[in-house]
């Protein structure tokens, strides 16, 4: 086994070691910062490392990204013959990394692709001739290589990889972790032998890449824990090999300082290019440098049940989305459908995203969300095609300030709740356990059609059957406050996410009825078909009290819609808030 050391000359090279046995690292070089993005801001360079095993069979484990496809492929045809290339092992695949795979490929016809399902789906759309070269891979999987060299395989998918894979060599007892235990630092040394000097840069990568998704970094942990590797060597930085078993304490602790946090944001994305995903990684920096734990989740790869869960126990939400064809993608409408119906209220929110030409659906969630009364904790971010350091910086700073104003939201809560359990606020706390029927109210304004949440409503008299209802000005109350004014009462079913498209108060062309299967009652006001039943209603008297009108209506008609299904109600702490 040799070592090398060279002397930096500031351009870009690759450095060529033997690691173990028939096993080289080529370990393409820049001392300058390679990209903008937030984990390679603190530009002390990087290393892109690849691994070449030549053993009876050869393979060729993750080839740099473009920046490096010259000189890395100059180097590789040093010390290995391309006609006897069997395999290439990815551990992850991105635009940039095929560009350099495409040229590699060219000149290696015979060589087999070895990557796990969601990187095998990728290359195939990006380059449909290839899938006849594409060996998939699973957790379990192995590659006799020859001469000892078993390679085992551990899928570690996270919301950043989706297709991330680890290899294990039972020769060398080397595992190769592409993204994890990395650094982003460039120097002559190879192996970690300054552990402790490495510790700021580690630190740093992990937050920035893997703190998002600490819960599935864990889980990667416990996967490659029995394996009993005694080295590590990642796409980044250093290969580990005096530090392994700190280094891989330290990423626990890490995730578990994570999790711990007081205040978590959920930050559910997607991202057609790359762009918005870039985008999200910034503000979780931002959010992770306030002490906010952040939950990140690629809604095109996890299913709803994981987003309701994530979406209930968060104290915040961000929501990204790319805008594809005028629209948000189906997984970013799910996610926001979810959010809409299960989230509080009272949750803080937030919304980015890129797009190409228009950016439809950056206005869309937008919209949304305050419909539904969220408050937002920072402006909302919109970028069009890649974002530039100077976003990047925007992006931070608004996770920063969403973290401020989520720590104001919850101490206001919190001094809130304290004050509720005095004497003084008791009274607010007891009106709060008043409970109504949930109920959407429609009016029609000649020939626009309004219609307002409520829970504000009781039945008043028995002959004739009539109503009151509380109706403050901003819903809509100067069409029901006048003898002869019509509306419908729609009493929602419990179970059902009709409120989602209703705010407590009017907003001006908004058409809450779009997306709902609706019919126009007698008096000319819309009947909700997903209520459990419906009310004709007519003025008879008013009165202005306080901040509301009470309004007596009449019943002139009304129906059942459902015989099975109870009234939806809602339950509130106090009596001082919705």
């Amino acid at each position: 086994m040799s070592a090398a050391t060279l002397t930096p000359n500031h351009s870009r090279d690759v450095q060529v070691v033997e690691i173990g046995k028939n096993t080289l690292i080529l370990r393409s070089r820049t001392w300058d910062r390679l990209k903008f993005e937030v984990e390679y801001s603190r530009q002390r360079g990087t290393t892109a490392n690849s691994y070449l095993i030549q053993a009876d069979k050869k393979a060729l484990i993750d080839p740099p990204g473009e920046s490096f496809t010259e000189i890395y492929l100059q180097q590789l045809a040093q010390h290995l013959d391309f006609t006897t290339l069997d395999y290439i092992v990815l551990s992850h695949v991105n635009p940039n990394r095929s560009a350099t795979l495409q040229v590699l490929l060219s000149q290696v016809p015979q060589a087999t692709i070895i990557c796990s399902r969601p990187a095998a789906n990728a290359l195939k759309t990006a380059f449909p001739e290839l899938e006849s070269r594409i060996q998939v891979v699973r957790s379990g999987d192995t590659l006799d290589l020859g001469q000892g060299h078993l390679l085992s395989f551990i899928t570690v998918p996270t919301p950043r990889w989706a297709d991330g894979l680890c290899t294990y060599d039972s020769a060398t007892k080397i595992l190769y972790t592409d993204k994890l235990f990395g650094a982003h630092i460039c120097e002559d040394t190879l192996f970690d032998e300054d552990w402790k000097g490495l510790d700021a840069e580690r630190r740093y990568y992990f937050e920035c890449l893997h703190a998002p998704q600490a819960k599935q970094v864990e889980v990667a942990l416990d996967k490659l824990s029995v394996l009993g590797a005694r080295c590590y060597a990642p796409a980044h930085g250093p290969v580990v090999r005096y530090s392994l078993s700190r280094f891989t304490y330290d990423y626990r602790q890490w995730c578990q300082g994570q999790k711990s946090q007081e205040l978590s944001v959920a930050l559910l994305y997607a991202s057609a290019y790359g762009n918005t995903a870039i985008m999200a990684n910034a503000i979780a920096q931002g959010l992770i440098q306030n002490g906010v734990n952040v939950e990140s989740i690629n809604c095109e790869l996890a299913d709803s049940a994981e987003i309701n869960r994530i979406v209930e126990t968060c104290d915040g939400l961000i929501i990204g989305s790319p805008t594809l064809g005028g629209h948000a993608p189906t997984q970013i409408q799910t996610a926001l459908g979810i959010v809409l119906s299960v989230a509080a209220k009272t949750k803080l929110a937030g919304v980015f995203g890129s797009y190409g030409w228009s950016g439809e659906a950056i206005d869309l969630i937008e919209s949304k969300l305050k419909d539904a009364n969220y408050q937002l904790g920072f402006e909302t971010l919109r970028v069009r095609f890649s974002p530039t350091p100077e976003i990047l910086q925007q992006c931070q700073e608004a996770g920063a300030l969403f973290a401020q104003n989520l720590k104001k939201t919850k101490k206001l809560r919190s001094s809130r709740q304290v004050v509720t359990e005095t004497h003084v606020d008791r009274t607010e706390q007891a009106v709060g356990r008043i409970i109504g029927s949930l109920c959407v109210v429609t009016t029609r304004d000649e020939e626009t059609h309004k219609g307002v949440l409520t829970s504000w409503v009781s039945q008043a008299t028995f002959n004739p059957p009539g109503i009151m209802i509380a109706i403050a000005n901003e819903q809509n109350a100067d069409l029901m406050h006048h003898p002869g004014d019509k509306f419908v009462l729609n009493i929602l079913k419990e179970g059902r996410n009709v409120r989602r498209y209703f705010s407590r108060h009017s907003t001006l062309g908004d058409n809450p009825f779009a997306n709902l299967d609706t019919k126009t009652a007698l008096n000319g006001c819309l009947i909700l078909n997903e209520a459990l039943a419906y009310l004709e209603c007519t003025v008879q008297n008013q009165l202005e009290c306080g901040d509301r009108w009470l309004i007596y209506a009449v019943i002139d008609h009304g129906e059942v819609l459902e015989n099975e299904g109870v009234t939806a109600l809602e339950h509130r702490k106090s009596g001082s808030y919705y």
